[in-house]
């Protein structure tokens, strides 16, 4: 096999497997490491009001979603995967539908970085796909769901091998995987926990960040909105007032 076609070659070839694969750990590790990036140029953009960490993440991020659509063998963030993960026992998923799942980073990875680094333009939307990234980077990192390899299978007419997790394969759960009735009711209390909590972060808490103010205006009701309205048309007038006094 020639260098150029080596260089093209995507995934590896392992004996044992029918298909090309990636080692999962590398990219679990490295979404890892990206959520990191992310989280901390969010935090410093709402904390600190300045969006440079977050130009040069961004400026990474779709440079390294890049090269693993090209060639997942020279991607910065998996090198460093594989730097931490390396003593691990590899788990071996199927090539095509990882590259399928990074195709949809890379997607959403080179319109951030217009809008972020070449005209800045920030606003809730592009918060919005910011926060969409960091869970889906969160959850292959800490569940090993990969969303877009199940996407890659719902429209792939033939199924895909060699999932994360094993998930294409057929199989019945282990007791150990299963949820008896007092598990479900613990579970359903720890969601509705989560959720209300964030919500009550966000709505009930005064107010300290521009996102938190946006986030809290959208989730009051058309009572809560009405009587915002008002109390701002009501500081108004008495700033009027006392600007007449002079």
């Amino acid at each position: 096999m020639s260098k150029l076609a080596e260089f093209f070659s995507y995934g590896e070839k392992v004996p044992g497997y029918d298909v090309p694969v990636i080692n999962e750990r590398e990219a679990r590790a490295a979404a890892g490491i990206l959520f990191v990036g992310a989280f901390l140029g969010l935090t410093n953009g709402v904390m600190l009001g300045t969006a440079v960490f977050s130009k040069y993440f961004v400026t990474f991020f779709a440079l390294d979603f890049t090269m693993r659509v090209i060639q997942p063998r020279y991607a910065p963030s998996l090198l460093l995967g594989r730097f931490f993960v390396q003593n691990q026992t590899p788990e071996y998923v199927g090539a095509a539908q990882k590259r399928f799942a990074w195709l949809l980073g890379m997607i959403l990875a080179w319109p951030m970085f217009y809008y972020l680094v070449i005209d800045f333009q920030p606003n809730p939307i592009k918060v919005l796909v910011c926060l969409i990234c960091m869970a889906l980077l969160f959850f292959e990192s800490a569940f090993s769901v990969c969303v877009g390899c199940k996407i890659y299978q719902l429209i792939k007419k033939e199924a895909p091998s060699h999932c994360p997790g094993g998930v294409c394969e057929i199989r019945t759960k282990d007791p150990i995987q299963r949820f008896d009735p007092v598990q479900k009711v613990i579970l359903a209390l720890t969601v509705f926990a989560i959720f209300y909590g964030t919500y009550a972060y966000m709505t009930k808490l005064e107010d300290r960040t521009a996102l938190v103010k946006k986030l809290k205006v959208m989730m009051m009701s058309e009572e809560e909105l009405q009587k915002l309205e008002e109390a701002a048309y009501q500081k108004e007038l008495e700033e009027f007032d006392n600007d007449d006094d002079f």
